[in-house]
């Protein structure tokens, strides 16, 4: 498929968000050779939802699509480094600006701030609807929509889980260090363990012993949550990694639990028809 037939890109934004600034000296930066990356937008709920999409620069047929789900810090630079390595892969992998109709991550340098304010503000539903128009626009701009797959991080591994029992067209799932037990509020009126008996695909969860944020025993409940449910899923826990050991350009990261889970999604995407 020729490039300009397939859709026009522009340069995204390379800055990580303030509120996890300085940088770590760790962080991995993907180039773009032999991609086609960028910033683009997506027809969603009546507005155009701003989205950074990489994929290969040449290929043949339908690409598999990844949606790439953010921390909560937005689709920054690392969130666009994960797309381009999965483009890498053969992927077509596209992040959503999720936040985009109740604020920009950008506007905060506390993340207690940037959780209270904006974070919390927006809708579960609003979410998923915007990730299922984000698979309707892959499938129209070269994307298989039969090998749709979905990876998110953080607070976008929680939306994993929950995108998971949304929607059936999904092939699989991998949710890092999402939270899976919680309160119930107006915007999040359920979590992933009220829902793994509605998992209609395969999900892979991938967590660390030392997340104080998401306690071992709430992990527990869920995998009982998922043995009651006859559900296929299964939770990997790295002894010693914490919180967001994924996050390459942080004090967090774990490189060996990184690299055996990212791994371990490439080949569960490839397990359950993906690519």
């Amino acid at each position: 498929m020729k490039e300009e037939e397939l859709l026009t890109l522009k340069q995204a934004p390379t800055s990580f968000a303030p509120a996890v600034t300085p940088v770590a000296s760790t962080t991995i930066h993907t180039d773009t050779d032999g991609l086609h990356a960028g910033q683009t937008t997506i027809p969603s709920q009546g507005e155009d939802m701003p989205a950074y999409l990489a994929r290969p620069e040449q290929f043949t047929g339908k690409l598999p699509i990844i949606l790439v789900v953010q921390e909560i810090f937005g689709v920054h630079e690392h969130i666009q480094d994960v797309c381009r390595r999965l483009a890498k892969q053969g992927y077509m992998a596209i992040a959503p600006e999720l936040y985009f109709r109740q604020g920009d991550p950008r506007d905060y340098t506390e993340i207690s701030e940037l959780f209270a304010k904006l974070v919390s503000k927006v809708p579960d539903q609003q979410v998923l609807s915007d990730l299922d128009h984000t698979a309707h626009w892959a499938a129209q701009h070269g994307g298989d929509i039969s090998k749709l797959g979905i990876t998110g991080f953080c607070w976008g591994g929680r939306i994993t889980w929950l995108y998971a029992a949304h929607n059936p067209q999904l092939k699989a799932g991998v949710a890092w260090y999402g939270k899976l037990v919680g309160d119930k509020t107006l915007t999040s009126p359920s979590q992933p363990v009220d829902r793994a008996a509605a998992l209609d695909a395969p999900v892979l969860g991938l967590y660390g012993a030392e997340d104080s944020s998401i306690p071992l025993d709430t992990i527990e409940t869920m995998r009982q949550a998922i043995r009651a449910a006859n559900a296929t899923a299964e939770i990997v826990v790295y002894p010693e990694a914490g919180h967001a050991f994924n996050a390459d350009y942080r004090p967090s990261y774990h490189p060996e639990a990184a690299a055996d889970g990212w791994q371990r999604m490439l080949d569960f995407f490839t397990q359950y028809g993906v690519k």
